[in-house]
């Protein structure tokens, strides 16, 4: 979705969609490209003449160059359509479709400038673009040039048209026909219906120069130029004006690459907060993605402490011990462990569906101290019946007949979830990227998370009952 600084023609519009078009598709692994600029004829997309968006539809995985990825495609792409005046921004359709109708912003990150005057809102934007860019992951930025629209502006002179016997409504009458038409009729065709409108030739309102000669006919029959009663020059003004909340707004898209959203966006704050000043009346609002992940985050807050919460009260119930409860909440820290250290090699950043697919490690790990606390629970049992639970070396042998008989049924747990899992990390597909977030915390648990439950649990469990051994003999 690139963009472009305001003031565009149609005709500079339609070649530089052209060329981007021819650049994109340059590229072996581009299928197809279609590029879009303006506004479609629907009021769901108020698209600016600036804004041009371009579908690419890659060709299957198996034919692109070796050692080619999506990342290296977009960094390539990047470096090919890099046009002056022309900033990029590489992001998925349907995605962005849906953060544009929730948020407005296009890119991950957006910055909304809110104030009364729409030249300081401007300037404000530019400041903040040029803060944003020295911030490490920055790919492009572009603050919108709110006041940097050029319009053709007719002021009448209300004294020079009385002495022709002409008002200002006169005058507007005039250059609303000849500028803007006049609908006449509408013809018929089949079930389609056209207006006919009547206006002025192309070549005679072109021109500022052409559109100072249009004749204008007196009360008295005379004709005269629109120059002799009215003002015709070029005006800066605003390409399209936006609001939140009852208050004029800029708008600043920040496309980021190669770092997480989280750092990116604390380490952005800082600087914008120490290189851009604001006026009073004006207001700086993050938004985009991080709105998502502020949410996200504020949800996880809540939901990760009412998940152990409702993990030890069923380890509670089924143990009726607070002690081998709180013994398995100690031991799930660690055995989280290996879902760390994968994602860390995978290079995947903290995301809801990670957080997800921990959320999910956590009860599984939760599952494997149960079972081996029920084991451990039953050789003790066993062996006191037996009367054979009288010293630390005899509770040792019990602890390990009891830690023995749960290998089997763990092996085959862990196998179980690895052919589940496996599949979704190997295979690609729609929707693999999300998946392979939630399952790859799940494959790298299943290598500590066992380990913990075999090797660590009954170590504790030894320390416990040899103290309560101890104290009880």
């Amino acid at each position: 979705m690139p963009t472009t600084l305001p003031g565009l023609s149609i005709g500079k519009a339609q070649e530089l969609l052209q060329q981007t078009d021819r650049l994109i598709a340059s590229l072996p692994e581009v299928e197809r490209v279609f590029g879009k600029i303006g506004r479609a004829d629907t009021a769901t997309d108020p698209a600016p003449l600036t804004m041009i968006e371009t579908l690419i539809q890659l060709k299957p995985e198996s034919e692109w160059r070796e050692g080619m990825t999506v990342d290296k495609l977009i960094e390539e792409l990047d470096a090919t359509v890099d046009l002056p005046g022309l900033t990029n921004a590489w992001v998925m359709p349907i995605k962005t479709r849906i953060d544009m109708l929730a948020t407005g912003i296009k890119t991950p990150v957006g910055v909304k400038i809110a104030g009364p005057d729409l030249a300081e809102i401007e300037r404000i934007g530019q400041a903040v673009e040029r803060a944003v860019l020295q911030v490490e992951g920055t790919s492009s930025a572009f603050s919108e040039r709110v006041a940097g629209g050029r319009y053709v502006e007719i002021r009448p002179d209300r004294l020079a048209a009385a002495r022709v016997g002409l008002n200002v409504s006169d005058i507007n009458r005039v250059v609303a026909a000849a500028i803007g038409g006049v609908n006449l009729t509408q013809t018929v065709e089949g079930l389609e219906r056209y207006p006919v409108n009547l206006r002025f030739p192309r070549e005679q309102r072109d021109s500022v120069q052409k559109l100072r000669e249009l004749p204008i006919v007196t009360p008295t029959g005379a004709q005269i130029p629109l120059a002799q009663v009215a003002e015709v020059v070029i005006a800066d003004g605003a390409p399209m004006l936006k609001s939140e909340n009852g208050r004029l707004n800029g708008w600043t898209f920040v496309d980021i690459r190669g770092r997480d959203l989280g750092s990116w966006i604390e380490e952005a704050k800082q600087v914008v907060s120490e290189e851009v000043e604001l006026p009073p009346g004006y207001s700086l609002a993050w938004s985009g993605q991080y709105e998502y992940m502020e949410r996200a985050r504020e949800r996880l807050n809540q939901v990760v402490p009412v998940t152990l919460a409702i993990i030890f009260l069923l380890l509670y119930l089924a143990f009726r011990s607070g002690g081998e409860a709180l013994l398995v909440m100690l031991s799930l820290p660690f055995s989280l462990v290996g879902g760390f250290w994968l994602i860390y090699l995978l290079g995947y950043n903290l995301s809801v569906a990670v957080a997800v697919g921990f959320i999910a490690l956590a009860g599984v790990a939760a599952e494997f101290g149960v079972v081996m606390l029920v084991y451990l629970d039953n050789a003790l049992k066993q062996w006191r019946k037996e009367g054979r639970l009288t010293s630390v070396d005899e509770l040792k042998g019990a602890i390990e007949e009891g830690a023995v008989l749960r290998i089997r049924p763990k092996a085959m747990t862990v196998a179980t979830i690895f052919a589940g899992l496996l599949p979704i990390m190997l295979l690609g597909g729609i929707g693999s990227e999300v998946m392979r977030r939630i399952a790859a915390p799940m494959v790298g648990g299943m290598i500590t998370a066992p380990l913990l439950s075999l090797f660590v649990i009954p170590a504790i469990y030894l320390l416990w009952q040899g103290w309560r051994l101890r104290r009880s003999g």
